[in-house]
């Protein structure tokens, strides 16, 4: 079992190191850190999903895009689906065992919505990692405007430990500062109904 999760790794960050988005390596990575820290004996499946929830970004074939979608959960719903889809083929190549095929698959499928404590966990360290390592990158690429409604988005999705620690991040450049404590400010303030959201 060793070498066909060995196999596994290693294939799965050669396709996400093929991604066009700079981050996305740098990202995987950072994502496994953090599940790691949240839970520090986190079993393959686990470690699977989370150096491989975003694959479907470095599938320029079959990759979801944004702009095909209106609605920004739908986009994230069918981006976990291919990218739970793209792995699975991956698994399967290396032999993984089934049992951690299907539940990796699994944790890939629901790493934007969580629903039970590991995908949360997922979720969770998915949802940090955006915003210590990619939200700079993200704004360089979409400007203000777009990385603010990602940010508000983003923080919404957080539970109450990681928002702690995510009003803690501080970026060298004031203007990215800006953004975090504005869409924090929004998402807490409430949502696009006037529903008022606590700020936990």
């Amino acid at each position: 079992m060793r070498d066909s999760i060995a196999c596994a790794k290693q294939k799965i960050r050669a396709i996400v190191s093929n991604s066009r988005i700079p981050e996305d390596s740098i990202h995987a990575e950072n994502v496994l850190e953090w599940l790691i820290k949240l839970k520090p004996d986190a079993d393959e499946s686990l470690q699977i999903a989370a150096l491989a929830h975003d694959i479907d970004r470095a599938d320029e074939r079959g990759k979801v895009k944004r702009a095909d979608f209106n609605d920004y959960n739908e986009f994230k719903a069918a981006h976990s689906r291919n990218s739970a889809k793209i792995l699975k083929e991956v698994l399967h190549e290396c032999q993984v065992e089934q049992s951690i095929v299907d539940e990796a698959c699994r944790l890939v499928k629901h790493h934007e919505i969580g629903g039970d404590p590991r995908s949360d966990l997922l979720k969770d360290a998915d949802s940090i990692s955006y915003f210590e390592v990619n939200m700079p990158l993200y704004f360089q690429r979409e400007g203000y405007e777009e990385t603010l409604k990602r940010c508000i988005w983003g923080y919404r999705r957080l539970s109450p430990q990681m928002k702690k620690i995510c009003r803690n991040i501080t970026y060298p450049q004031p203007l990215l500062n800006n953004v975090l404590k504005e869409s924090i400010y929004k998402a807490c303030k409430g949502d696009e109904n006037g529903l008022t959201r606590r700020c936990t």
